[in-house]
């Protein structure tokens, strides 16, 4: 199975020309690139998938898919290799 999963930007860097960010998962954070969402900043919510962000989404939105995650826990640690705290 294949997610797409919610994550705050807290850090945006450069990678050999490559906007990459560091994306939080709830506790976990992950390098994540950015070429899908330029309009993305750190604060922003995004979803990610097979290390890319793919959409923005709003605050409440990442918390509500995180807490219906949370419930799926076996699936977000295939995605992530751990659980969500």
């Amino acid at each position: 199975m294949c997610l797409g999963i919610p994550g705050r930007v807290v850090e945006i860097h450069d990678d050999a020309g490559l906007r990459m960010a560091t994306v939080d998962f709830g506790g976990i954070r992950r390098a994540v690139c950015l070429s899908c969402t330029p309009e993305a900043g750190v604060g922003s919510y995004v979803i990610v998938h097979v290390g890319f962000a793919i959409t923005q989404v709003d605050e409440a939105e990442a918390h509500r898919t995180l807490e219906v995650l949370r419930a799926m826990a076996g699936a977000v640690e295939g995605e992530l290799g751990e659980p969500l705290p």
